[in-house]
Formats: structure tokens, sequence, C-alpha cells
């Protein structure tokens, strides 16, 4: 067979090759899948079993999951420290909460629906976890700090929860704060609107003693997930 002869055959091999490799992987994801759904923890979605599972095959920890929220990915680091004022107008640090959880919100008091809706979620989500509750506190860091004085969150987050603590600063403390949760935010100013909005992301966040996220909630999750979420976190401190 000449070299003219051998190029078809060649590339007919190799074309089988990757077919049956295909298939190989798709069975291995298949039965890794399976694997997955049977092996779900208590609350924990697919997707995090699967990742779960392929770390253990990799021989690599999976991060745990997180009921009803985001799983985060392996190496990301969401919180750490701030310099904020508190709706007393007293100044507070990360380490004023040292040794709490945080269900932490960053929104602003003039946020039509949005923020309350969230806001809301939190306190109910405190109330249902009972006496664990008193372990966890709420917390709304404001992104509108021009108009967001302690004053107007004081009254503010009173409206949600007796033990809600709402956090403001200059533009640059919360600008840092912001960028240590990976919050977006921008100012907006509508032609047809005499006050002006604040466009922000709208993840809540469980923050543990450490200062450290351990899990995020895309909005409208129940306040049951993230009290099933909590109450696992609280279990493991």
């Amino acid at each position: 067979m000449d070299a003219r002869q051998r190029l078809p055959y060649v590339r007919c091999t190799m074309l089988h090759a990757v077919r049956v490799l295909a298939v190989l992987v798709l069975v291995a994801l298949g039965g890794l899948w399976g694997w997955a759904w049977l092996g779900r923890g208590e609350g924990e979605t697919l997707g995090d079993s699967f990742a779960r599972r392929a770390a253990q095959l990799l021989g690599q920890d999976a991060p745990a999951p997180s009921a009803g929220g985001v799983q985060l990915p392996q190496g990301l680091v969401l919180g750490g420290p701030f310099s904020l004022t508190d709706h007393t107008g007293r100044a507070v640090t990360e380490a004023d909460f040292a040794g709490r959880f945080l269900l932490l919100y960053f929104g602003f008091t003039y946020c039509p629906d949005v923020c309350p809706t969230e806001l809301g979620v939190i306190a109910a989500a405190v109330d249902a976890l009972g006496e664990q509750g008193e372990r966890v506190t709420p917390v709304l860091i404001t992104v509108d700090p021009e108009r967001d004085t302690p004053e107007a969150l004081a009254d503010y987050v009173s409206r949600f929860h007796p033990r809600m603590v709402g956090l403001t600063g200059t533009a640059q403390q919360v600008a840092a704060a912001a960028r240590a949760y990976r919050v977006y935010y921008a100012r907006v100013q509508r032609p047809d609107m005499t006050q002006y909005l604040m466009d922000h992301s709208s993840f809540i966040y469980l923050v543990g003693p450490d200062a450290r996220v351990r899990a995020l909630f895309r909005p409208e999750t129940s306040p049951e997930a993230i009290a099933q979420a909590v109450r696992a976190q609280l279990r493991g401190a």
C-alpha cells in the first residue's frame, strides 16, 4: 500500500477512533449523572451533586452544596473586610460581626420593588430558623450612600426585621465593600423621572463567621430554601 492509499485508511481509522471516544465520553457522563442523581443529599440540586461526584473522581474537594443557592466555583472567594457606618451612626467593620452568620443584601431605600421583596425574604428566612435565627444577623448595605444616611436606613430596616442592620458610608467605602462581594451597581437617571434609581445586582449572601461568603441566593429564592441552607451551615459551624 503506497502513501496515497494509506492516507484514506489513516483518516478512516482516526475517524473511527474519535467516534468510539465520543461514545465512551457520553456513556461516562451518563453514568456520572446517574450516580449524581442516585446519590443526591437532602436539599442538594442535581448540578451540585454532579459537581461533588466529579470532584471525587478527580481526587479534589468539592465545596459544600448550598441548598437553594448558587454553587460557588472552586477557588472563588467573596466577602472580607469592610469599613462602614451602621444605622445608628456607629463606625463598624466586619470584626463587629465576628462569630456570627449574616444574611446580607446590597440595595437601597428608594428601590421600588426588588429590594423590599428580597429584604422581606431575608426577614422571613431568619424567622423560619426559630431559635437558630438568633445566630444570624440580617444586613442591608446600601449602594446609594448619597441618599441613604444612617437616619434613613434606621427607618427603612425597622420595617423588615427588628434585628436588621443597615450599613452606609462614603462612596469609596461602599464601592470597596461592593468590590469584595463582586456587586454591580450604577446610577440611572430616566428622563421621565425626577428621582434617580440604582441599577444593581440582586443576590442574597450567606456570610460565615469568618466574613467569607458561604452561599449566595438568586432573586426569588424562597425563605424556606434559604433557611435550609443556613441550618446546614450552622450545623457545621
